[in-house]
């Protein structure tokens, strides 16, 4: 026998993504880890008088899983809660700088893609 959920039991998972961003993922797992599991408008606070700059990125991927929230699933953003976020690895730029006698080394430009997924909170 399958096992079924009835979907009017089950949370809605409201998910938003960035793709390639331009921070070091080991820069951006320090800001996830900050927020993971808080509620949408503590999180945003905090990250808006954040002095990192993987904050930013985070700021707006949360504003617009809040908007993805109001617009497909009819749910208030302000009560929605960070269930997950993710930062996984995402291709590295390689770039060359000149050096003394000739040489070159190169520089690596990291990038992030950051996952996001709210629920409402429980009450």
């Amino acid at each position: 026998m399958a096992k079924t959920k009835d979907k009017e039991t089950q949370a809605p998972v409201v998910r938003a993504s960035a793709k390639y961003v331009r921070v070091a993922p080991r820069k951006a797992r320090l800001v996830a880890d900050q927020v993971r599991g808080m509620p949408l408008p503590e999180a945003r606070t905090l990250l808006r008088f954040s002095t990192r700059g993987a904050a930013e990125d985070i700021e707006k991927l949360l504003a617009s899983a809040g908007a993805n929230a109001e617009a497909n699933h009819d749910l208030v953003a302000d009560d929605l809660r960070i269930a997950e976020i993710t930062v996984d690895e995402g291709p590295t730029l390689k770039r060359w700088r000149a050096r003394a006698r000739g040489r070159a080394t190169r520089i690596d430009k990291k990038t992030c893609h950051v996952k996001v997924a709210l629920t409402p909170t429980e009450e």
